[in-house]
């Protein structure tokens, strides 16, 4: 296959992983941007360490999430899970969705990921959906939340669950593709 059959040959986005991560919404997205060109980093607290997702699915990470700058991606995706819980503590994930979020890079969470960007700070006055479980959350960081298979507002995408993937990554590769 020839790269211009692959419309986001080039771009770079970096995948957030940590331990129990949400199965599919690493996996999916990371596939599917794949198929379109796109090179994939997958970064968690430790380089080369092991995940184990949810639902048992087994991620190594491809690099450490101290090691990553904004300025080497076009996008970030934060699958759910409880991973997001944990990772949302950490000042260097915060700092670097907020690098992210002032360069208007493509910030697409899913679930329970929307955790993250609510700790950065990022979420204010941006429309959001996410998972019913963490609605509350959205609302008082100051999004404006609805109920919807995908939602993006600028460089905001952000879904509610697994059954959302195909909408999320079609709304994700849209908005890299612009």
């Amino acid at each position: 296959m020839s790269d211009s059959k692959l419309p986001l040959a080039g771009q770079n986005v970096l995948i957030l992983v940590g331990e129990i991560y949400e199965d599919l919404e690493l996996w999916y997205p990371k596939l599917r941007l794949e198929e379109a060109g796109v090179a994939t980093v997958v970064a968690g607290p430790k380089a080369a360490a092991h995940y184990n997702g949810k639902h048992g699915y087994p991620c190594t990470s491809d690099a450490a999430i101290d090691d990553m700058i904004a300025d080497d991606f076009d996008a970030l995706v934060v699958p759910g899970g409880f991973m997001p819980d944990k990772l949302r503590r950490d000042p260097v994930v915060l700092n670097l969705v907020r690098a992210f979020d002032v360069a208007k890079k493509p910030i697409a969470a899913i679930c329970h990921g929307g955790w993250i960007p609510i700790s950065a700070g990022v979420y204010k006055g941006v429309r959001v959906t996410g998972s019913p479980g963490i609605k509350d959350d959205l609302v008082n960081a100051g999004a404006v939340y609805e109920d919807a298979e995908v939602v993006v507002d600028g460089h905001h995408v952000t879904s509610r669950r697994p059954d959302d993937l195909p909408a999320f990554c079609r709304e994700l590769i849209g908005l890299m593709s612009a």
